[in-house]
């Protein structure tokens, strides 16, 4: 748990990526990884050969087989990030989508694209039901550093496709790799561009115009707060402008630069540079500027996730997810008083607390925001949220508004909520919340994991873990499976007598175990958690 000693300053240029270097390997480096599609989509690096053309051009033709199989001939969106990788990996699938004749939708003025938008976009094309079913493809590693991209498919449900559908996408693409490459169809760039089927459109007035629909935009503007924003170099950097024309905020945006580096961010708890706006080491820059506003977010390259900066500093994503349940829960008289609260097996047991308080059901669901997204859609979810800081909720009158993470109106709310309630969302959670319902510790730690470890947590059932006490604490209920659908959770967690609990499961987008402890007893109970969960867990298991 020891950080880096540069962890929240400057990177130091011998840090930053050599960027000509990194889209030549694009193209040049042979491809010798497979294609993985994590809880986010395919992500690699092209000096790694997991991030490369004959890669992404692969999962390109797979994702057109998959759509023409399915009678998916609609419009699909492309959104892209501003990661390096991004731009080449965006080409190459414009030329391999144009050249299956696929209904492509670009952004006019080659603007980048948040993933929420692209799902905005999706729901609204299939709910004026005019032709076939449209999708669509961002292309993104998310939070991750510069070196890396990433490349996922959203399908006509407009949020992450699931795995049934990913696991064919998978296994065609790497066939096509390794086996058919002559599948691949494609046109040259800028034919791809002037095809037929290729069309432009503004991405930006479509979803700066509907956000009223979510957010309650006169009250922000009505409370006059000072605003301020930090895209950390994101795809969201030309919206924030005209969201602040469109509803008349006090919005500044602090940095408005793009950079494939990455640079101006301070370097994470690890010593990398990560865009991850749960991090207070990322967050650092803002941070510093607290004082200057009354409220202040950032968000993570693609926008599906937040990271909200009271007067306190950084709230931990636990806390906000919690905050906004309780407040849209009171504040939002057309919703349905049915609908259930969508979390993670994950998030904090605030969260259970909050929602069973309001007389509300909980579903509670493994890591990965694809399990929200037949909830949202069909309205029965009013909420889905991540303890990785993302999040999406419906429309102010109950109907969807994304199934996808949405970073825009999760830090939206935060302004609403303060202008609304006259108070901070970190003073709701400390004097509301804690008080009701009790201080909680939560932590994450994250630890290199052996093919060994993956193997235990794969296999592991309820009956594996065998002890009748952690920490001193008796064992209330062993999870290998979640309680709201019954999926497998990819590992174990642990819930004890007094609400404290850990969960072990490996990560879905890096190779690395993520050990998650909440504790009802502070600090030091969460060490005792820490030191005894991993033993149990890979000693009592095998």
């Amino acid at each position: 748990m020891t950080n880096h000693p540069l962890a929240g300053r400057p990177a130091p240029r011998s840090m930053l990526i050599d960027v000509p270097a990194l889209v030549s390997a694009y193209y040049t480096e042979e491809a010798t990884g497979k294609v993985s599609f994590g809880t986010s989509g395919h992500r690699g690096s092209s000096t790694s050969g997991t991030f490369n053309e004959p890669l992404i051009a692969a999962i390109a033709q797979a994702i057109c087989e998959y759509r023409l199989q399915n009678g998916i001939t609609g419009p699909l969106f492309l959104g892209v990030d501003t990661h390096a990788l991004s731009e080449p990996a965006y080409r190459t699938a414009v030329e391999v989508l144009a050249g299956n004749g696929v209904q492509l939708r670009l952004h006019d003025r080659r603007e980048y694209t948040p993933t929420p938008v692209i799902s905005f976009l999706i729901l609204e094309q299939n709910r004026r039901r005019q032709g076939p079913p449209a999708d669509g493809i961002v292309i993104t590693p998310s939070h991750n550093p510069p070196e890396d991209g990433g490349f996922k498919y959203n399908p006509p449900q407009g949020g992450p496709a699931d795995v049934d559908i990913t696991a064919w996408i998978q296994a065609r693409a790497n066939a096509i790799k390794d086996e058919h490459p002559e599948a691949i169809k494609r046109l040259p760039y800028r034919k791809a561009l002037q095809a037929e089927t290729t069309a432009f459109m503004d991405f930006i007035t479509p979803f700066v115009d509907a956000l009223d629909e979510v957010v309650d935009m006169d009250a922000v503007r009505g409370a006059g707060l000072k605003i301020g924003v930090d895209p950390l170099g994101g795809s969201g950097i030309h919206y924030w402008a005209p969201i602040a024309e469109r509803y008349g905020l006090n919005l500044d945006v602090v940095n408005a630069h793009t950079d494939p580096t990455f640079a101006f961010m301070p370097l994470d708890g690890d010593g990398k540079i990560r865009m991850d706006c749960s991090s207070p080491y990322a967050m650092a820059n803002l941070i510093a500027m607290a004082g200057r506003f009354d409220i202040a977010w950032g968000n993570d390259p693609d926008f599906d996730r937040h990271g909200i900066v009271c007067s306190s500093g950084l709230m931990n994503p636990n806390h906000y997810l919690s905050v906004a349940i309780w407040y849209l829960l009171q504040n939002r008289s057309r919703w349905r008083k049915d609908l259930a609260v969508g979390k993670t097996l994950v998030s904090s047991s605030m969260i259970d607390r909050v929602v069973a308080a309001l007389g509300r059901r909980l579903y509670e669901v493994p890591v990965g925001f694809k399990w929200f997204v037949s909830g949202l859609l069909d309205g029965s979810l009013a909420f889905g949220g991540e303890e990785s800081a993302g999040a999406a909720f419906l429309r102010r009158d109950g109907s969807v508004w994304v199934t996808d993470k949405d970073g825009f109106c999760m830090t939206l709310l935060a302004a609403e909520i303060m202008a609304r309630t006259g108070r901070s969302p970190d003073e709701i959670y400390r004097d509301k919340l804690v008080a009701d319902h009790g201080a909680t510790f939560y932590n994450r730690v994250d630890t290199p994991i052996t093919e060994a470890e993956k193997a235990v947590l794969k296999r592991l059932e309820p009956g594996s873990i065998d002890a009748g006490h952690v920490a001193g604490i008796a064992v209330q209920k062993v999870l290998t499976r979640a309680p709201g659908n019954d999926a497998p959770i990819g590992g174990v967690k642990v819930v004890l007598e007094d609400g404290s609990w850990f969960a072990i499961r490996p990560s879905g987008t890096e190779p690395k175990m993520k050990v998650y402890i909440e504790s009802f007893g502070g600090e030091a109970l969460w060490e005792r958690i820490y030191a005894e969960a991993l033993p149990l867990v890979f000693s009592r298991s095998r």
